[in-house]
């Protein structure tokens, strides 16, 4: 089974199938290349929406266009690269982003307030690795394809204690059934897979 194929099974039907090849062309003429396909195929299934409840994906047909989202972030990203690079801050931000050569191609971002981005590192769009910025404070950079990526990250969510996401000096506060009442909610611990369309 294909990673796509896991994170599918794992996030259960798509809302609204729009597989339509049209929808990618502007997208790819901006970039100058063809997008993964394995990108492709999921937002084509699945459209502009959250995975897990954190992970957030475009779609180049959806409300908030996928091109719309690049140009705006490849455009503060360099914005804040260049300020970073006059001060002496290479380390943090290593690469540069589209459209320079080799530039990072945004593709979304999560509710921790990190960028994800494909780094184009050859021609064949499906070794693209796939690079974190986190919280401007550098990068991560992952090997591909962007299934691969997903699948990890809503493994990781699915793969924590069930107190997760309250702080840890909250606890001695908490009588158990507040904190029972908290994961019976959703508000802490393990976050089941899932995709809200927007």
């Amino acid at each position: 089974m294909s990673s796509l194929d896991e994170l599918q099974a794992l996030l259960g039907q798509p809302a609204r199938p729009r597989p339509n090849p049209d929808d990618w062309c502007e997208v790819e003429r901006h970039v100058g290349a063809a997008l993964p396909a394995d990108f492709k195929a999921f937002l084509d299934a699945f459209g502009s929406g959250v995975i897990s409840g954190e992970l957030v994906v475009f779609h180049p047909a959806g409300s908030s266009p996928l091109l719309d989202r690049m140009r705006k972030t490849h455009r503060m990203c360099t914005e804040r690269r260049d300020k970073a690079l006059s001060r002496g801050g290479a380390g943090q931000v290593p690469y540069p982003f589209h459209p320079e050569p080799g530039g990072l191609i945004s593709w979304g971002y999560d509710y921790s307030g990190d960028e994800h981005f494909f780094l184009p590192c050859g021609p064949d769009p499906e070794q693209w690795k796939i690079v974190t910025m986190l919280h401007e404070e550098g990068c991560e950079t992952f090997d591909g394809p962007f299934s691969s990526f997903v699948l990890a990250f809503v493994r990781r969510l699915l793969d924590v204690d069930q107190y997760h996401g309250i702080e840890p000096e909250a606890l001695e506060f908490l009588e158990p059934e507040d904190l029972a009442e908290l994961v019976a909610a959703g508000e802490i611990g393990p976050v089941q897979p899932g995709f809200e369309p927007f």
